[in-house]
């Protein structure tokens, strides 16, 4: 059994021959992979090279940066490879892989968003102990469970999925997900089915309700302060929000996704850029826009750093 899961390839038939429809998704997907890298690397370099900016919510929002170019990096570059070439294949090693990364950016993206809204809670509903509650050993303690916590599980999930046998070798996706690679094997695996579900309660249902939980009490704090203080706190809510909604969405439309293989070539197209690309694509230019910090040290290290002479 071991041998057939270790020697197998997985083809996947969502592409279709190569044309000019693949060869526009392909300079479509390439330039999209690029400036999602190159924004998620600038976001991150505006907050290392900024002393001010390591404050917890900036240091979560450089992981969450980090997390989306492990997204991308793990399902794009294959899946343009797929697009131009006439065999579009991957190990069944090389499959799990990239069950086990994509799931790693999906999964500790929402953790991340939790922590940061949990951050903004403390900010805005405990001012005066804020320093005291989020302090460097706790933010590391964060930083660091934000991580093992998913990985550990995701761990333990790719390993069961492993030891499944092989009997189909198909998969109508763009990219490997455990689901569609469970759909591979000749047995139904009730542990499989169980961990899964477990695994959705606790970093997907359970980060979601602490951010609800979490802005119910911002708003209730806000419907007793002044306007002013109420505006200040949407401006600072208002970047980790429409990021939480943008990445519950695509996480929506991913588990439909999932449950729904017999989709149109389009469809599979669409889902993949809006759950692999969109996400760690806009997450950059919302708080390069939404956040005056963020605007202002951007602007300064054009002016000091790129243009000095200027």
């Amino acid at each position: 059994m071991n041998q057939t899961v270790l020697h197998s390839t997985v083809f996947f038939t969502a592409y279709g021959p190569p044309g000019p429809l693949n060869y526009a998704a392909f300079f479509l997907t390439f330039l999209l992979f690029f400036i999602t890298i190159f924004a998620n690397i600038s976001l991150m370099l505006v907050i290392y090279l900024e002393s001010h900016l390591h404050k917890p919510m900036y240091i979560f929002l450089f992981n969450l940066a980090v997390n989306g170019l492990i997204g991308c990096l793990s399902v794009c570059p294959k899946i343009m490879d797929n697009l131009v070439n006439d065999i579009k294949d991957i190990s069944h090693e090389g499959c799990l892989l990239q069950v086990f990364f994509s799931s790693v950016y999906a999964l500790c993206a929402y953790v991340i968003l939790a922590v940061m809204a949990y951050d903004r809670y403390v900010s805005i509903c405990k001012p005066l102990q804020y320093h005291s509650i989020m302090t460097p050993s706790k933010v590391k303690m964060l930083v660091a469970l934000v991580y093992f916590i998913p990985i550990t599980m995701l761990a333990f999930q790719i390993f069961i999925t492993s030891r499944l046998p092989v009997c189909s070798y198909n998969i109508n996706k763009l990219f490997c997900d455990n689901l569609a690679v469970v759909k591979l094997s000749c047995v139904e695996s009730a542990l499989s089915n169980l961990y899964g579900i477990c695994m959705i309660a606790s970093l997907v249902v359970l980060p979601f309700v602490l951010v609800v939980l979490s802005y119910i009490k911002i708003l209730l704090v806000c419907l007793k302060v002044s306007k002013e203080s109420r505006n200040k706190a949407f401006n600072t809510c208002a970047p980790h929000l429409i990021t939480f909604i943008n990445f519950s969405t695509a996480i929506l439309f991913s588990f439909v996704y999932n449950r729904h293989s017999t989709v149109s070539k389009e469809v599979n197209v669409l889902i993949s850029v809006l759950f692999i690309l969109f996400p760690p694509l806009v997450h950059p230019i919302i708080y390069g826009i939404r956040t005056k910090e963020i605007r202002t040290c951007i602007t300064k290290i054009i002016r000091t750093r790129i243009f000095p002479n200027s």
